[in-house]
């Protein structure tokens, strides 16, 4: 009999502030987190607004020697897990270490230790370069970091699939707890690209809004005058748990993960299939996971980054999988007020999708004005929507073909 997985903790740094109900606060009540990158360095770049935790402050977390020693993305990471673990009420030292897991994605991760050490280099010479660079910019730091803080002495790695990598740590996280290979996994996903490499890259893509002088209206998932995704920072940690498990030390629980998708698109490196086919599947497959039919589904955290082909994929894939019950489903992009975190961005998404639950409210999609040619769903433009909601869904898509969708229902025993 396969075991049921529950959430018993969350933690997230965001745009929107580094306390879960804090953020949850200022997402329902229409705020962004979305501001213009002040540093001189940016003034040349097409792009100069992104979603960035201006108050992160790592030092009430992390010893000062050892704050130079972790890069921001998996900082991030350990200051949301510690929060979340506090939350659970867990105790790692009375755990059996082996049966403790730490999954955790990210998509690009030490974008700023690389620049810094490039500059360094180039500047000084490799006698100049920082003994912690590879350490600092591995993917797999955030997981390992965890792990380390927590005595955690089972499976520790990172999960690498471009802007799906949150929701594919997730599914591996999932699996095993209930697969019984574990019965308590952290996990969630992390990121910290805002930097000039990362917003560089992105900008030669055409990828980003350019919408400097307005940025809290930059983020425009769905909306037909939509020029490009902002890029987002953060971290987003959830303890997930063995229902037994969680039952067995009284502990609260968030919700319960019921199921997920993935599947690969397998055409190009960045562009989604239009027509949505393979996110659809993916979908389907969720639906299929969590044993529920589409009218069953109250709520999509859509994926939503507010780019042209992007956005179109999706909504074409929630109603090529919703059909005729596609008018009676909430879905809304919480990326409008935080920007896209890349690898973190599921993590973050789906704290959100299960105070959704709790709540019965849905977040708004900001800037959704004038809803693209056919996007005739219920995006929960500008304002939340109270609704009751038991099970949802998040939905993260990747670089790459990825396609990652989970969904969560409220709890019942």
């Amino acid at each position: 009999m396969k075991r049921r997985v529950v959430v018993t903790g969350v933690g997230l740094i965001s745009p929107l502030g580094n306390d879960p109900e804090i953020a949850w606060k200022r997402l329902l009540e229409g705020e962004s987190g979305i501001t213009k990158i002040e540093s001189p360095d940016f003034q040349v770049f097409r792009s100069r607004v992104a979603g960035q935790c201006l108050d992160f402050d790592p030092h009430p977390y992390i010893e000062g020697k050892d704050v130079k020693k972790i890069e921001r993305f998996a900082q991030f990471a350990l200051v949301a897990g510690i929060n979340a673990v506090e939350q659970s009420g867990i105790d790692f030292s009375r755990e059996n270490s082996f049966r403790c897991a730490s999954i955790i994605g990210c998509g690009v991760g030490g974008l700023g230790e690389i620049e810094r050490q490039d500059e360094r280099l180039a500047k000084s010479g490799p006698s100049r370069i920082s003994p912690f660079t590879i350490p600092k910019i591995m993917l797999n730091a955030a997981s390992s970091h965890l792990a380390i803080r927590f005595g955690i002495h089972g499976s520790s790695y990172g999960v690498a699939t471009a802007c799906a990598s949150a929701n594919n740590a997730m599914i591996d996280a999932y699996k095993a707890i209930r697969d019984g290979d574990a019965d308590v996994v952290l996990t969630g996903g992390t990121e910290a690209a805002v930097s000039k490499l990362g917003v560089a890259g992105f900008g030669a893509m055409r990828a980003l809004s350019e919408r400097n002088d307005e940025p809290d209206k930059a983020s425009r998932p769905f909306d037909a005058n939509r020029d490009g995704f902002v890029l987002g920072e953060g971290a987003g940690i959830l303890v997930f748990e063995e229902l037994e498990h969680a039952k067995k030390r009284k502990a609260e629980i968030l919700g319960e993960f019921i199921g997920y998708g993935v599947t690969t698109d397998a055409s190009h490196m960045t562009q989604p299939d239009e027509q949505g086919v393979y996110a659809g599947a993916a979908l389907e497959l969720t639906l299929r996971s969590a044993h529920i039919l589409p009218e069953q589904v109250d709520y999509v955290n859509a994926h939503g980054t507010a780019t042209k082909l992007g956005d179109k994929s999706e909504v074409a894939a929630i109603k090529r999988v919703f059909g005729d019950s596609a008018s009676g489903v909430t879905v809304s992009s919480t990326k409008s007020s935080i920007g896209h975190l890349l690898g973190g961005s599921g993590g973050v998404e789906l704290i959100f999708t299960l105070l959704s639950i709790r709540d019965n409210v849905a977040p708004p999609t900001l800037n959704l004005e004038q809803p693209d040619e056919g996007f005739d769903l219920d995006f929960v433009p500008l304002f939340s929507k109270t609704k009751r909601i038991d099970n949802a869904v998040s939905n993260s898509f990747g670089f790459g073909g990825h396609n990652a969708c989970v969904a969560v229902a409220r709890f019942s025993d």
